[in-house]
């Protein structure tokens, strides 16, 4: 389908006299098109259509639809089925009445296209350009982010599951694509095994026999990889999908040697974010936070959060469930900084806070990155019932290349290292005749009595030592508190989204349609929002339980 630009020219006389009858208060569409106008141009879009072929539907009507549909919580289909039945719609995409819409497989389309032309950020681009010509955004102040988790499309497998599962798949898209050659493959019993979907329950009872079992299925799925690479076999078997990702599986769960085919035991298998969880979904992988594990993605959202404007998401980023927050702290202020967008100060918990972060906000971007630092409580009481024999009641001497303890010993070993994530690190060794006789050794260091070293310091490079110990300190005072109470908003945001454009758990597989996904939920939260503030909608307060309220009134 090509594109052949078209200007909005307003909202048809008809549509518009019925419309404002109908709904003399109003809609959330309506009161969009009045305050915000027409939110996508088709030129916004022209790089991810050809310029011949079919002329295509407007792409700037399939964004607002896009965005609409996230707002609602709709379907394609359903979404499609609006714009053909609801006048508050038509008049927000400037329709005649009798217009009769677009076939809902041309959202998915759609979508295909930006991702394809890496348009994915465009639609919330033009969202925010709109809102700061309506001069509610604009850079500096303050921002916030936080990420949530997101649930793949996807059944959560064990490995022997997995496993199952993998080739069971393979060998449905072989029989598919080539029934005549995988019959000669298989036997009836493989029927008997991958015929139906792969469940626990269905698996033999006790440990030896499940061994067994799996150890079976290692070598069915090599068989299946001879035979497909083999030379007598079609070479475009090997390109089918699910075959090369049961020949990726087998490497990751697999060993085969001269002993045969064994299962990999724990510790041979690769890291969480290398390793495959769903034969269906690549990209999903099975992540741990506070103790809770779930396979999928996160979502790390930052927003604005000044009191006198209304509060704007400004930024996305989707990851796998394995990423931690601090690897996104940089990437977040860099896509801020590309938009125009960097806040002043930015507020965030203890996952997105190092001191190298702290420092690289500050000299890179020129922000103010507020969030709580770990605390050394390692050694000593820092609550005043001890003595405190943390790192910041050691004095370190740079220049010297010297630290002295708080009972005045000095340290004779000082050595510059790497570790193995690539962080510069110094290390400090006092010596153990020194602390031996120290009254406070046993609440000073755990090294055994007959090495050479005692206590010893772990300190990062200079300048991010220094700002570690000055924020450590002002995280205690009041004012700071104070200062960082602001952070909590955000979770009623992200409760926002979840509850609003149902992200907890993605219709879509793959990382780039996941992300997508959410960048149209923020758009939507965002038309939201504004909506909101310009009618002088009050924010919802915190829910509190019965039982809460209660023990307020007592």
């Amino acid at each position: 389908m090509s594109l052949e630009s078209r200007r909005d020219v307003g909202v048809p006389e008809l549509t518009a006299r019925v419309v404002r009858a109908s709904f003399p208060k109003g809609t959330l569409a309506i009161r969009v098109r009045e305050t915000l106008g027409p939110l996508f141009e088709d030129a916004s879009f022209i790089e991810a259509f050809p310029v011949r072929g079919r002329p295509a539907v407007s792409p700037g009507a399939l964004a607002l639809v896009s965005v609409l549909q996230y707002a609602e919580g709709l379907s394609d289909r359903q979404a499609a089925d609006q714009v053909r039945a609801r006048m508050d719609w038509k008049f927000l995409l400037g329709l005649e009445l009798d217009d009769p819409g677009f076939d809902f497989t041309v959202l998915g389309d759609f979508r295909a296209r930006l991702i394809e032309h890496g348009l994915e950020e465009r639609v919330l681009d033009l969202v925010l350009e709109r809102i700061c010509g309506l001069g509610l955004l604009r850079a500096g102040g303050r921002q916030r982010t936080d990420s949530t988790h997101v649930l793949a499309s996807v059944r959560v497998l064990n490995r022997m599951e997995f496993v199952g599962e993998t080739l069971r798949a393979a060998l449905e898209a072989l029989a598919a694509a080539a029934p005549q050659w995988l019959a000669g493959q298989v036997t009836a019993e493989w029927v008997e095994r991958y015929g139906a979907r792969i469940d626990s329950y269905r698996f033999p009872k006790g440990e030896n026999v499940r061994q067994k079992w799996a150890e079976q299925v290692g070598r069915d799925g090599f068989a299946i990889l001879e035979a497909v690479f083999s030379p007598a076999a079609p070479g475009w078997l090997r390109q089918i999908h699910a075959v090369e990702v049961l020949r990726r599986a087998w490497v990751e769960q697999y060993h085969r040697d001269g002993e045969g085919v064994r299962w990999r035991e724990a510790k041979d298998l690769p890291p969480a974010r290398r390793r495959l969880s769903w034969p269906y979904d690549l990209d999903a992988r099975y992540g741990m936070k506070r103790g809770s594990g779930w396979c999928g993605y996160k979502t790390h959202l930052t927003e604005t959060c000044e009191p006198d404007a209304p509060h704007v998401i400004t930024n996305v980023e989707t990851t796998d469930a394995t990423v931690d927050d601090a690897e996104m702290t940089e990437t977040v202020h860099r896509n801020l900084d590309e938009r125009r967008l960097v806040p002043g100060e930015h507020v965030v918990d203890a996952g997105y806070v190092t001191a190298a972060h702290i420092l690289t906000a500050r000299d890179d971007h020129g922000v103010t990155l507020l969030g709580p630092v770990g605390l050394d409580t390692r050694h000593g009481q820092q609550d005043g019932t001890g003595p405190d024999l943390s790192q910041r009641a050691f004095r370190v001497d740079w220049d010297r290349r010297k630290a002295v303890c708080p009972r005045g010993a000095v340290s004779i070993s000082w050595s510059d290292q790497v570790k193995p994530s690539g962080t510069p690190i110094t290390r400090v060794h006092f010596d153990a005749t020194d602390c031996r006789p120290c009254p406070l050794r046993s609440a000073c260091t755990r090294a055994s009595e007959k090495g050479r070293y005692g206590r010893s310091l772990t300190l990062l490079p200079r300048e991010q030592q220094e700002i570690l110990s000055r924020r450590r300190q002002e995280q205690q005072t009041e004012e700071w508190k104070q200062r960082y109470d602001i952070r909590a908003g955000i979770e009623g945001t992200i409760s926002q989204v979840v509850r609003r454009t149902g992200i907890r758990r993605t219709r879509y597989t793959g990382l780039a349609k996941i992300h997508l996904g959410n960048i149209l939920a923020a758009a939507a939260i965002n038309i939201i929002r504004i909506d909101a503030w310009l009618t002088g909608t009050p924010l919802g307060s915190t829910r509190t339980s019965h039982l809460a309220r209660l023990e307020l009134a007592a």
